[in-house]
């Protein structure tokens, strides 16, 4: 059984982990062995990251006491992290922790989600009836990445 429900500090490593997982063995499909070093790269600002987590108060998804998924929303409705365990990726556990941050959007008055989604997570997201604002290209550590605005109006899904 997977349960869902807010990330524990000192949960924060298991995380980073993950989210380097994922990028490096789920991502690794769309982008380039340059470009998943840059996004996850092996010398990653360790305590950086775990703040990140800590101030975007997670949902997480925890199966068999493991963490296998981690997603987020901001109070004006921004997805900054969500990522699954590669193990478990297209077994509905993204469903799971979107589930999750509908119900949160809801009691919070918020209206509109949005992401700025990896060309991997693209179908995911349209899955869930985002859609593309427009196709952006950011630059992360030297490295150029074409990602996804995307957008969902609560009203309409």
């Amino acid at each position: 059984m997977v349960l869902v429900r807010r990330f524990k500090p000192g949960e924060e490593m298991e995380m980073v982990e993950l989210f380097r997982h994922t990028v490096h063995r789920l991502n690794s499909r769309d982008y380039s062995p340059e470009q998943v070093a840059a996004w996850a790269p092996d010398d990653l600002d360790l305590e950086s990251a775990c703040e990140k987590i800590r101030a975007n108060n997670p949902f997480v998804a925890v199966h068999n006491d493991k963490i296998i998924g981690f997603a987020d929303i901001q109070s004006d409705g921004y997805i900054d992290q969500f990522f699954c365990h590669h193990e478990y990726a297209g077994i509905g556990i993204g469903k799971k922790l979107f589930a999750a941050i509908r119900q949160f959007a809801s009691e919070n008055g918020i209206t509109a989600i949005h992401a700025n989604v990896s060309i991997t997570a693209r179908p995911f997201f349209e899955s869930l009836g985002f859609v593309v604002e427009r196709k952006q290209e950011v630059t992360l550590r030297g490295q150029s990445f074409i990602n996804f605005n995307m957008a969902l109006d609560c009203g309409k899904s």
